[in-house]
């Protein structure tokens, strides 16, 4: 738990930057790399011009709120520095940044592919990939996150 001021901006700045990151992970690895999905590409498959474009909009709303959410944590991340010992709190912050990437991937997991069906993760709707990546991507980097906190927390 923060105790102080800069500990506070530490966690959020944690957050932020986790959701920023995990989100542009997202769009870079699965949107442009693998092309397996775009942001609205259920509601509006790509199979013309009109619709690639579309989608490519989307995508490009969804990039600029993920790098506004990491532009936002870099700032607290360099205000909380001023007045906390980074050093000393590195496996603290490490399992905030995956605390925050494992609580995008579960919000955007359930609300964009089960509740909305915005997308799926492999592009087609089935679930045992929308869910897998819930429980890895999601549930698991959130384990491994609130671990990695505990560990810093004691150090």
């Amino acid at each position: 738990m923060a105790t102080s001021i800069g500990e506070l901006r530490l966690t959020w700045a944690g957050i932020l930057l986790g959701i920023g990151l995990g989100g542009l992970f997202d769009g870079v690895l699965f949107h442009h790399l693998l092309q397996w999905h775009q942001f609205l590409s259920s509601r509006r498959p790509p199979v013309d011009m009109f619709s690639m474009r579309y989608n490519m909009w989307a995508d490009g709303w969804f990039a600029a709120v993920m790098w506004l959410a990491t532009l936002v944590g870099s700032f607290l991340l360099w205000r909380g520095t001023q007045s906390v010992r980074i050093w000393r709190h590195d496996r603290w912050f490490i399992g905030t940044l995956l605390l925050g990437a494992g609580l995008f991937n579960l919000v955007e997991g359930l609300v964009a592919h089960i509740l909305l069906g915005l997308h799926h993760l492999h592009g087609v709707p089935d679930p045992a990939w929308d869910w897998g990546w819930i429980g890895i991507g999601g549930v698991g980097l959130i384990v491994v996150g609130r671990w990695f906190r505990r560990l810093g927390t004691r150090a």
